[in-house]
């Protein structure tokens, strides 16, 4: 069996790094991973592709929240698209669903477009869908390249029967890469029992920041006010280590 290929979730550029220095295959690069991931910088996306040899794939993602979005949120996805493959990405990582839990095949196909020659990942916007089969074959029609799924369950471990099915379902048609929760004392089992070639994952680290001085009144999100100390970053160990017991 040829070993699968294993994409790995960061934000930023020290994000990027790590990844390839604990073995990724592939980067997913994001800013703000609290909300699940919303396009990066283009300063970040040059800087990472200067950082880093593997293929970086690039989240355009307006905002946080639902995948519904507005005439002006998709113009500025067509925007950060062409600035993305004009970069000199691999890729590009992207969801738009309709109000009723479909794939947007008018938005995904246009969006596909204005991609080309990089390649297309639809992320989990696909697990928010209502009918996985009819998302899938909505995913084939755009030609769009790949899928991230946990197989519409909350983690991986979940899935596993639905993305071992959607694996089926695919054919060759479209790669289907398994996420949600893959860690080193699952990753021997997920690989196994989905019989997928790709996979997904974050492997986070946390620290604390380097600040001396903290203004303990002030913080500048909603989040919690000890985030604001908090530097979430990706442990290469850790990718390392999920790596090597997926693929023992």
């Amino acid at each position: 069996m040829t070993r699968p290929r294993f994409e790995i979730c960061v934000e930023g550029v020290d994000g990027a790094v790590a990844a390839e220095a604990g073995g990724g295959d592939r980067v997913e690069l994001c800013a703000s991973l609290a909300e699940g991931g919303i396009t990066p910088s283009l300063g970040t996306v040059r800087a990472a592709l200067a950082a880093v040899t593997i293929p970086i794939y690039v989240m355009v993602r307006p905002r946080g929240g639902d995948f519904l979005y507005s005439e002006r949120e998709f113009a500025s996805m067509l925007d950060d698209v062409a600035a993305i493959r004009d970069a000199g990405a691999a890729g590009v990582v992207f969801g738009c669903l309709t109000a009723d839990g479909a794939i947007d095949e008018d938005r995904t196909a246009a969006l596909v477009a204005a991609a080309r020659p990089l390649g297309v990942t639809v992320h989990r916007a696909f697990d928010m869908t209502a009918d996985a089969e009819a998302a899938l074959e909505a995913l084939i029609r755009c030609g769009v390249d790949r899928v991230l799924t946990s197989g519409h369950a909350p983690t991986v471990l979940d899935g596993l029967g639905e993305l071992a099915h959607l694996g089926r379902l695919a054919g060759g048609r479209i790669i289907v890469m398994g996420c949600g929760g893959l860690r080193p004392e699952n990753a021997a089992q997920v690989v196994h029992d989905t019989g997928l070639a790709e996979f997904h994952f974050s492997a986070p680290m946390h620290m604390s920041s380097g600040m001396r001085f903290r203004n303990a009144g002030m913080f500048m999100g909603s989040a919690p006010p000890e985030r604001e100390f908090t530097l979430e970053l990706t442990d290469p160990a850790l990718v390392r280590a999920t790596i090597a017991a997926a693929t023992s």
